[in-house]
């Protein structure tokens, strides 16, 4: 019978992970740490490994992974800038990710986070708290119906997201590499990124990293942006330079962001403090405390139908290369 090894693995996957194993009659046996060099003999015996990567894949372990029979990588989710996928082909590992698992959850996060920001419901809630109860300007809020929304990046997620905004009846335009084509009753492409912040009140980004993008949103970015716009970033964290971004909103050059990630998470995303003065990072601190900057902990993907697919779809990668020697996720 085969084996698979899925690092990484909290009790709430263990349901979709065994009803899996059952289906395919395989074996799968978990880990709650990440794959490293200290427990890389753990994979001895197995066919395959998942694996949920948040920080940097270790390069050094993809000799050791082949030494071992191991041929595959699959990640759990759609990001794979963890890995050096050069080095990965170089000892012949195929490294997979899952692309979609469910781009509703990310649009309909998208959407929560234009509301909260336009309608101020953080402001509300402080309001509520005092028990100021006074409707005064501070609070007023503007209509999404009036606005013009950029989306940056219309791929699976980027398209649901178009389609909620236009539902609410918002003017929506957007900007890709690879302009799709039938969606001009959703959206109107502009030809560079430039041309779509400029005329946004909300900029949504939902593209992948890639070294070309790095930090594409920085203080040359925000200084074309209208003052009174919004951003959002549901993407990666590292499309934003975020030392610029703090900068932009206390100078009012920008309203205010929504950020569902930051590029420097991987110390502290997931994990529990209790206090700042757990947590080092200075610049992820002025982000958290800041007023007009929402931060969530790379929350967006995180539903029920989310932690199955990626689950599941990750052992279906894992599962191909060792039956078949690929996979249709493979992204080396």
């Amino acid at each position: 019978m085969k084996k698979i090894l899925s690092f990484n693995v909290n009790e709430e996957r263990m349901p979709f992970i065994e009803s899996w194993a059952k289906e395919h009659n395989v074996i799968v046996d978990c880990l709650p740490d990440y794959l490293t060099m200290e427990n890389v003999d753990a994979v001895n015996g197995y066919d395959g490994i998942t694996v949920a990567m948040v920080g940097k894949f270790d390069s050094n372990l993809y000799p050791e992974l082949q030494k071992r029979g191991i041929k595959q990588v699959a990640q759990r989710t759609a990001g794979y800038e963890n890995f050096d996928l050069e080095e990965a082909s170089k000892y012949g590992i195929i490294i997979s990710n899952v692309p979609t698992y469910s781009p509703e959850s990310i649009a309909e996060y998208t959407l929560l986070l234009a509301l909260q920001m336009v309608r101020k419901s953080h402001l509300l809630d402080e309001k509520v708290a005092q028990r100021d109860f006074r409707w005064l300007p501070d609070i007023r809020a503007r209509v999404i119906q009036n606005m013009t929304v950029s989306i940056i990046g219309v791929g699976h997620i980027g398209v649901l997201v178009a389609k909620l905004f236009k539902g609410f009846g918002a003017t929506v335009i957007g900007y890709d590499p690879y302009p799709k084509e039938g969606l001009e009753d959703i959206l109107t492409y502009c030809d560079s990124v430039e041309e779509a912040v400029r005329q946004s009140d909300i900029v949504s980004l939902h593209m992948p990293a890639f070294d070309s993008n790095y930090h594409l949103f920085d203080k040359d970015m925000f200084e074309i942006m209208k003052d009174d716009a919004y951003l959002i970033n549901c993407g990666r964290g590292t499309l934003v330079n975020t030392p610029d971004l703090i900068e932009a909103v206390n100078s009012g050059k920008i309203a205010g962001a929504a950020l569902d990630v930051y590029e420097k998470e991987a110390p502290y995303v997931p994990g529990n403090f209790s206090s700042d003065d757990e947590i080092e990072d200075k610049v992820f601190l002025e982000l958290l405390n800041n007023p007009n900057i929402i931060f969530y902990h790379h929350c967006a993907y995180y539903t029920d139908v989310s932690i199955k697919n990626m689950t599941q779809f990750a052992l279906d990668a894992a599962l191909s290369v060792i039956e078949t020697g690929d996979t249709s996720y493979r992204v080396n």
